[in-house]
């Protein structure tokens, strides 16, 4: 049979099945698949990483697509806010392993409106709004997640109040929590005392009673994270905060959480007394400028704190290592989620957010976390930004002289000088 006949028979048989149905009965379906209509793309707009480098290497693109066809277990994401973390502006300089390579959409956290749902998810729908989480593609107004790396917010929450928590909160949560088992009495050096997760290791320490809080902080912040509940801030720029903080607590502190690495790592170890703990989560002392700095990286990797067991057995210390980017237990996940949440819904923890950029002013956003001008965290909002309303020329006021006889004299003296102005 060849290709041509093979058409012809078929439509033999499907005219002698409708001459057999009877008067008024509709034709019997065909059981050839019927074709889907064709979706029409969609545009989506995102903020991709193009290459390591400075800024400019974040850009916001326009990608025209199909709507995404969700696996078992996923949920489509109407992103409405981002958080912007220290980890995008490693990832910038190549230095987040965990980031893949270039061109590639990062952020790890947002919060928005459930678009759609796989068949098979029963505890989400359409229009819930969730906070998500993802290792990275959260900078982009659509998103597919699992449906088990969203959490509903509760009503009061605002869109960026729900991008602000995850990262920074759960990566405190489970420092003091899970690792340094902070309890009434206790004390803790917080660095980077007015960042995002040192406001949160803040208000996180108030949930328990008699806790002291030592901040590093500039100076200018330090009546903004004294009033958010740090006991004692001190001015690391101008001041030894070893020698400040012996002052007040010769023993030292219990808790110290070290963002910074090298150097400072010593420093906090020093500090620690018998039975206290250093949690090391980060290494800021590695940048420095816009672009990957060898030189920072060298001086911090030589300067790291090196031990052997029987030093800290003799000194009855523990040091431990934190990364939520390397936790991968599905179940500690969601339940530091909830706890998180169920602390909002009563109060006790609230996201400072320091501001809102636009994809547009993705530099500005990064700018000023790089530059430590932040007091809280930052936010990066999808929706495009309202263009300005642009003022009109003088030389329309110029014209319109005429049409303003009503005005008060001095006003169309002026309006009149303008003019006379403008045609000279």
């Amino acid at each position: 049979m060849s290709g041509e006949e093979a058409p012809t028979q078929q439509q033999q048989v499907e005219q002698q099945q409708q001459q057999q149905q009877p008067d008024g009965d509709p034709p019997a379906a065909s059981d050839a698949p019927q074709e889907p209509e064709e979706e029409k793309p969609i545009s989506v707009r995102a903020l991709v990483l193009t290459g390591y480098g400075g800024y400019d290497k974040v850009r916001l693109q326009v990608k025209t697509q199909k709507k995404p066809r969700l696996q078992p277990g996923e949920v489509l994401v109407r992103v409405k806010a981002c958080g912007l973390n220290f980890a995008e502006l490693l990832g910038r300089q190549g230095l987040y392993e965990l980031l893949p390579a270039p061109p590639v959409t990062m952020g790890m956290e947002g919060s928005g409106l459930i678009e759609a749902v796989a068949e098979d998810v029963k505890d989400r729908k359409v229009g819930d709004r969730v906070i998500a989480l993802s290792r990275s593609g959260m900078w982009q107004e659509l998103v597919v997640v699992p449906a088990n790396r969203t959490f509903p917010m509760p009503e009061q929450m605002s869109f960026p109040e729900g991008a602000a928590l995850p990262i920074n909160y759960m990566t405190a949560y489970m420092m003091l929590f899970e690792m340094a088992n902070v309890r009434p009495g206790k004390s803790v050096l917080v660095h980077m005392a007015a960042g995002g997760v040192g406001i949160a290791a803040t208000q996180l320490c108030q949930t328990v009673r008699d806790v002291t809080v030592f901040g590093t902080a500039s100076a200018s912040k330090h009546e903004t994270i004294a009033q958010g509940g740090v006991t004692h801030p001190i001015d690391y720029r101008t001041k030894d905060y070893v020698e400040e903080i012996r002052k007040i607590s010769p023993k030292g502190v219990d808790i110290v959480l070290d963002p910074l690495g090298g150097s400072d790592t010593h420093k906090g170890y020093s500090l620690l007394k018998p039975m206290g703990m250093l949690v090391v989560f980060g290494a800021a002392n590695c940048v420095t400028g816009q672009k990957k700095n060898l030189l920072a990286m060298a001086k911090t990797w030589y300067n790291q704190l090196s031990l052997n067991t029987l030093k800290l057995m003799q000194a009855n210390k523990a040091i431990s290592g934190f990364h939520l980017g390397y936790v991968t237990d599905e179940e500690l996940f969601a339940r530091t989620m909830r706890s998180l949440i169920e602390l909002y819904r009563q109060g006790k923890i609230k996201p400072r957010i320091d501001s809102c950029f636009h994809f547009e002013e993705v530099t500005d956003a990064m700018k000023r976390m790089h530059e430590r001008q932040n007091i809280g965290k930052v936010i990066l909002l999808p929706e495009p930004k309202k263009e300005e309303e642009k003022p009109e020329p003088k030389a329309e006021e110029g014209k319109n002289v005429e049409q303003n006889e009503a005005a008060v004299d001095g006003k169309k003296e002026e309006a009149t000088e303008e003019a006379e102005a403008e045609k000279n």
